[in-house]
């Protein structure tokens, strides 16, 4: 294998002065040298290395098909009770309270409330303060309850709130705090309403044309 010897040209070496200022004391001069120059020697084949083969690929497109899953979104009570059209096409349905809150409920639908701290899942369970229960023909209107009245349901699902974003900010004191709540809450599915029937009823009046 024949070698060829390619010389290099070195800039011989130089040194920097640098003059301090005169009121730094004890710094007179600062000098920097470059090493000695080094004479390099590179060895080269004589031969050219042969040109890389040409390899011919295939692209293959490939078409990715989105995977959209089904997720189910819970409904608003209020958009429940427009599609079973409460009060006016719907069989029955109630009004009660849990808590603090009122809910109204019916056969077959679900609720979202606040946590109930001792539900589990699968867990059936009997609300007893009824507001109200109408029917298509008749209305229990409770004072303030009705009487023997109850509401069943099964727990499905203990879960959280979307979550709020707490931000406090008092101006000219430095002070901001950021904070995230999701409250608790709890998924009944309403199973049936019983009860009512001995209680005193009012006639529902037809609405006229």
């Amino acid at each position: 294998m024949a070698t060829a010897t390619l010389p290099l040209r070195i800039l011989p070496s130089r040194t920097l002065t640098l003059h301090a200022a005169s009121f730094l004391p004890g710094r007179n001069t600062v000098s920097v040298s470059a090493s000695a120059p080094r004479q390099w020697r590179i060895l080269a084949s004589a031969e050219e290395p042969p040109a890389p083969a040409e390899v011919e690929a295939e692209v293959v497109e490939e078409t990715e098909q989105e995977v959209v899953e089904d997720v189910a979104v819970p409904e608003p009570v209020e958009v429940q009770l427009a599609a079973a059209g409460a009060g006016k096409d719907a069989d029955i349905f109630a009004v009660v309270m849990i808590g603090s809150r009122q809910y109204i409920v019916m056969p077959g639908r679900y609720i979202y409330t606040q946590r109930l701290k001792d539900a589990n899942v699968n867990d059936q369970i009997i609300l007893n303060k009824v507001l109200l229960v109408s029917t298509r023909d008749k209305a229990y209107i409770g004072m303030p309850v009705v009487t023997n009245a109850a509401v069943h349901a099964v727990v499905e699902e203990q879960g959280l709130d979307d979550k709020v974003i707490i931000f406090k900010f008092k101006k000219k004191k430095k002070y901001q705090r950021k904070a995230g709540h999701r409250q608790p809450n709890t998924r009944l599915r309403i199973t049936g309403i019983s009860g009512y029937e001995e209680y005193p009823a009012d006639p529902i009046l037809p609405v006229p044309a």
